[in-house]
């Protein structure tokens, strides 16, 4: 069986993990989610919805897959993998329920956007390790909320509730359990229903300047901008726009 399970539910790529017990993270299953990324980008899908199958989103890492020998020393691969989800063409939203925590969490930062249920818990423990986030947590943290609270996450290795990083600015949007499925979907549907070409552009500029601060965005935007301008949909947008006023326009991703 499958550990990810690849379904296009209309425009949108829904990839399920379902690796029991834990969806625990380790360099095959990180492939098995890229592959599965690529088929929903392959395939015309025009947003991801990553979710899990498992009573938790992600519990972490597999500590044996990054200690000792040859599987330590390939963090470049594991950067590049993560890099790779990161900045897959397409709006990408997590799904969270039950435990993220550690690599898990990581998983979900790479992601546009996060949506979890209430009773989610989110933690980055590797300091009760004696170890730190191996896969991007603490800049990805200080990329959304900045420092301070990325060393209070990191340093403490505490669980938090969604709440709390709803209101830091981590989660995009916290929902009771029993209406969390319906309203990631929900999600991903709008976005899937955007200007996927626009959509990608500014994904691309914020990931830019996330990275690179405003002038690694600014040598882009001219060239991004012209990416935006050939695209079919922006043509829709200003038609419908002029004929029928804004928010009309019905996208169709190119």
């Amino acid at each position: 069986m499958s550990t990810v399970v690849f379904e296009k539910d209309g425009a949108v790529g829904v990839v399920t993990m379902s690796k029991p017990p834990h969806n625990l993270l380790e360099n095959g299953f990180l492939k098995d989610l890229l592959d599965a990324y690529s088929k929903a980008v392959d395939e015309g899908c025009r947003s991801i919805l990553l979710r899990s199958a498992m009573r938790h989103f992600c519990a972490g890492a597999d500590v044996a897959g990054f200690t000792g020998g040859e599987r330590r020393r390939d963090q470049i691969g594991l950067e590049a993998l993560l890099d790779a989800l990161e900045n897959v063409p397409l709006p990408t939203v997590a799904a969270v329920h039950g435990a993220a925590l550690g690599g898990g969490f990581e998983l979900a930062l790479t992601c546009d956007m996060i949506v979890a249920a209430d009773t989610a818990s989110f933690g980055m423990a590797e300091a009760t390790l004696g170890l730190l986030p191996l896969l991007g947590g603490v800049q990805r943290v200080v990329q959304r909320v900045g420092p301070a609270r990325a060393k209070e996450m990191a340093m403490f290795g505490r669980r938090l509730t969604p709440a709390t990083l709803e209101r830091w600015g981590v989660v995009n949007l916290v929902v009771e359990e029993s209406e969390f499925p319906d309203v990631a979907m929900s999600w991903a549907r709008q976005l899937a229903a955007g200007p996927t070409v626009a959509l990608r552009g500014i994904k691309n500029l914020a990931n830019l300047s996330a990275r690179h601060g405003i002038a690694g965005a600014d040598a882009k935007q001219t060239e991004t901008n012209d990416m935006m301008w050939a695209s079919a949909d922006q043509k829709r947008g200003l038609t419908a726009f002029m004929k029928t006023g804004p928010g009309s326009a019905v996208f169709e991703g190119n």
